[in-house]
């Protein structure tokens, strides 16, 4: 028999997140907890389906004048007039003069590889600044685009915002600003970026730490990115499932192009926040400053997703439409979104409650208590557990997480808070040991 001419091809890595849930699937062990992808869980750690997208789902079976055509290369007319509005806000200036183009993605992983290929095209040479940590696909999606990626410091040792440092002014400074500011951290980063750089910056809920700035911190951020002129992309994973509150999870967004009319691109994911994983829907948004070159711009994004896979997917668009189209399922939508959002901020308590409980010694000595992890928002909690510390969870607990010790709080319950924590505190202080 002939060799394969592929033959030469190497093995590549099992993918750090989905290869925990692999491994997961793979472990015959009734105690086994998967703490590793980001999908939710109910009580039992049950997966769901939101009563609004039953309902919506209902309707359009309901609806025999739906066909199954292709949809336009864009996507489905009534998503992209809603999606913009749940992001931006429906008196967003942007989306009242249409200066938005936007275009139906595969989710948000598709939304940030559009980006970065309408990226490649028009700024070719510019540099993609990611923060330090971030989500595991951020710099591979901007680098198979042929960009460069560099990193901004984002996390300090203690878990909070590396920002900046602020000491007050001297006392006879006349200001009505009470505090200097010294760059540091993100800031010095950002400010010593070439003009032009790319920045991606996590809307709320940032992945993997749930460390998010405060909006005077964003306004900071904002006059840093305002005067690098830089290309700015906000990834929308979380809006409504962080906080519970649609809009208060879109600020830093709303904030920039409403309020300081910044060119911005940001996409969206309803994996999250519509519990729709498996039908890969988002969208991609540019906001600029003036129709025509919205117009422009969004010949240019279906002349990218023409040759990529043609036209996106319709029953998820579809689904969101329909929900997002009807105040009253919209209501439930929000209902929904509040309630996921409660429980895990409950499961973020318990779980520092079981640590406390059993005086389960902080991670390593940056640290004083566990309380790093109820200040965090979103999906994820950064524990602050090494490498070491997330292998005796799995090879001896069947703990499954990221090895940078990121819990999926979805993946907490009340059945099994007190088992992760015990196992945490022997993870900490058996490796101390060794």
């Amino acid at each position: 028999m002939s060799k394969s001419q592929w033959g030469g091809v190497p093995m590549a890595p099992p993918d750090p997140i989905l290869g925990v849930a692999a491994a997961f699937q793979a472990d015959p062990s009734p105690l086994k907890v998967n703490l590793g992808i980001g999908a939710y869980r109910d009580e039992q750690g049950k997966p769901i389906v939101l009563k609004c997208v039953r309902e919506a789902e209902k309707r359009i079976a309901e609806n025999h004048s739906l066909m199954k055509e292709y949809l336009p290369i864009q996507g489905l007319a009534d998503f992209l007039k809603q999606t913009s509005a749940v992001i931006f806000g429906k008196d967003s200036p942007a989306v009242k003069e249409g200066r938005i183009a936007v275009v139906q993605s595969l989710s948000g992983t598709g939304a940030l590889r559009i980006s970065a290929e309408f990226i490649s095209m028009y700024k070719p040479g510019a540099d993609v600044y990611i923060s330090n940590p971030t989500w595991g696909n951020h710099h591979t999606i901007f680098q198979k685009a042929g960009l460069k990626t560099k990193t901004y410091r984002y996390l300090n040792p203690q878990m909070g915002l590396d920002f900046e440092v602020s000491f007050p002014r001297a006392a006879c400074v006349c200001s009505n600003i009470n505090y200097m500011f010294s760059p540091q951290g993100m800031c010095a980063d950002l400010s010593a970026a070439p003009r032009g750089s790319v920045f991606v910056l996590h809307t709320v809920a940032h992945n993997p730490t749930g460390v998010d700035p405060s909006p005077e911190q964003w306004k900071r951020i904002a006059d840093i990115c305002e005067e690098r002129q830089a290309v700015l992309v906000f990834d929308t994973a979380y809006q409504g499932y962080a906080t519970g509150d649609l809009s208060r999870d879109a600020y830093s967004v709303r904030y920039f192009a409403n309020e300081r009319n910044l060119e911005l691109m940001v996409t969206q994911s309803y994996s999250k926040n519509f519990g729709l994983y498996g039908e890969r829907i988002g969208a991609l948004n540019i906001a600029v400053k003036d129709k025509q070159t919205a117009e422009k711009v969004l010949s240019q994004l279906k002349g990218i997703v023409r040759p990529m896979y043609s036209n996106p997917q319709l029953h998820g668009a579809r689904l969101v439409a329909t929900v997002v189209g009807d105040s009253q399922l919209t209501a439930l939508w929000e209902k929904e979104l509040k309630d996921m959002s409660d429980r895990i901020t409950d499961m973020r308590q318990a779980l520092v409650s079981s640590l406390e409980q059993i005086r389960c010694p902080p991670p390593n000595a940056n640290f004083t208590s566990w309380k790093h992890i109820t200040s965090q928002i979103g999906m994820f909690a950064f524990t602050g557990l090494s490498k070491k510390h997330c292998d005796v969870l799995t090879n001896k607990h069947h703990i499954y997480c990221t090895k940078n010790g990121r819990f999926s709080m979805a993946g907490v319950n009340p059945s099994n808070v007190k088992y992760i924590a015990e196992a945490m505190k022997d993870a900490i202080t058996s490796s101390a040991k060794l």
